[in-house]
C-alpha cells in the first residue's frame, strides 16, 4: 500500500498530470457544448430524434485522451534526464534503489494509473451527462438503471486506455511515441476504424473492441460483440502488453 501512495503522491506532484485531467474534463463537455446548438436548433424544428442514444457516450470517447497521457506521463516522466544543475540523472535511478523489486515497482504504478484515471472517468461522464441535462432540458435523455453499465465501461474504457498507454511506454521508454500514435487514433485519424473497412479482425483491436462497453449505435459493424465481450477483448490486449512490458522491464537494463 506504501508503494502504491508513494507512485500517487509522485503521479499527482506533475503538472503535466493536471494538465491531462483538465483534458479529461474539458473535451467531453467542450464537445457537448458544441453539439448541443445543433440538437436545440434541430429539436425546434421538430426533428426530436437528433438526440441519438449515445450522446454523452461519444463525447466521452474522446476525452479518453487525458487517461492516455497519464499512462504515458507516469512512465516517462521517471526516463526524463534532469538538467545538470540537478545531477543529470533520471528518476528511474532512484525510483528503483527506493524500490529494488522492480516488478513491484511497475504493479505499484500501473495500479496508481489506474485508480487516478478511474477518478477522472467518472468526474468526466458526471459533467457530461449533468452539462446534456443542463444545455438540453427536457430534451436530454433520461438516466436510468440501463445507463449504470454503460457508465461502468465509460471507466473501464479509460482505465484500460490508460493502462495500454502505460504499457506501450514502458516498452518504448519515451512519451513521444505512444502519445503520437494513441492520440491520433482517438482523435484525428481512427486507423482501426478505417482497417475494419479493410478486414472485420479489425473490430477485435483493443479500442474497436472497448467502446462496444458503452457505444450502442453501430451500425455499420459487421461484427455482433456484446458489451461485456468487448470488454474482455480489450482487457485481454492490455493484459497481454502489460505482462510483455513487465518482463522486458525487469530484464533490461534501467
Amino acid at each position: 500500500m506504501r508503494a502504491i501512495t508513494a507512485e500517487l503522491s509522485k503521479l499527482l506532484s506533475l503538472l503535466s498530470v493536471w494538465v491531462a485531467l483538465a483534458i479529461g474534463l474539458i473535451v467531453p463537455t467542450a464537445i457537448v457544448a458544441i453539439n448541443s446548438v445543433s440538437t436545440r436548433k434541430a429539436i425546434a424544428l421538430g426533428d426530436h430524434t437528433a438526440v441519438g442514444i449515445d450522446m454523452g457516450y461519444q463525447e466521452l470517447a474522446f476525452g479518453v485522451i487525458g487517461a492516455i497521457i497519464i499512462g504515458v506521463i507516469a512512465v516517462s516522466s521517471e526516463y526524463f534526464t534532469e538538467s545538470g544543475e540537478s545531477g543529470g540523472g533520471r528518476q528511474i535511478t532512484t525510483s528503483l534503489i527506493a524500490r529494488p523489486s522492480r516488478l513491484r515497482f511497475l504493479l505499484a504504478k500501473a495500479t496508481a494509473v489506474a485508480m487516478v484515471s478511474a477518478v477522472l472517468a467518472s468526474a468526466s461522464a458526471v459533467a457530461t451527462m449533468a452539462e446534456i441535462r443542463i444545455f438540453l432540458g427536457e430534451h436530454a435523455p433520461e438516466l436510468g438503471s440501463a445507463d449504470v453499465p454503460r457508465l461502468a465501461g465509460i471507466v473501464c474504457y479509460w482505465v484500460l486506455s490508460a493502462l495500454l498507454a502505460f504499457g506501450i511506454t514502458v516498452l518504448t521508454r519515451h512519451g513521444i511515441v505512444p502519445l503520437a500514435i494513441l492520440i491520433v487514433n482517438t482523435s484525428v485519424v481512427t486507423v482501426t476504424y478505417l482497417l475494419t473497412r479493410i478486414t472485420s479482425l479489425a473490430y477485435y483491436f483493443p479500442d474497436m473492441a472497448g467502446i462496444r462497453m458503452f457505444i450502442r449505435n453501430l451500425d455499420d459493424s459487421t461484427v455482433e460483440m456484446a458489451p461485456l465481450v468487448g470488454g474482455l477483448v480489450m482487457t485481454a490486449w492490455v493484459a497481454a502488453l502489460l505482462t510483455i512490458a513487465a518482463i522486458v522491464f525487469c530484464r533490461r537494463d534501467a
